[in-house]
């Protein structure tokens, strides 16, 4: 599982910095560097209060973690495929949040 990766991609998917996320999840931004670098684990309560910094679940961010191949009832390429499409998703949100504040 690499939860550190999932939580990148969502971040930079929203077009969200660290600081953005750190400010957003009320934690240090050192604090969301370590998450991403894989240098710190964290509880299921941090991946909800990140998700929710996030506007995603914790649901979404554990399945984009999860090791493809212990994805046992779920081909591995369908994973891959539904993961980017969450990608796009998170993308397209972010940039229909930035066209409403216009």
């Amino acid at each position: 599982m690499n939860i550190s990766h999932a939580i990148k991609l969502c971040r930079t998917a929203r077009g969200m910095s660290q600081m953005d996320l750190a400010e957003k999840a009320n934690i240090s931004t050192s604090y969301v560097s370590l998450i991403e670098g894989g240098k710190r684990d964290i509880s299921i309560s941090m991946v909800e209060n990140i998700a929710t910094a996030l506007d995603t679940t914790a649901e979404i961010i554990l399945f984009m973690a999860a090791d493809k191949e212990k994805l046992v009832n779920i081909d591995a390429k369908f994973a891959d495929d539904l993961s980017m499409s969450i990608l796009e998703l998170l993308s397209a949100k972010k940039s229909g949040v930035e066209e409403a504040r216009l």
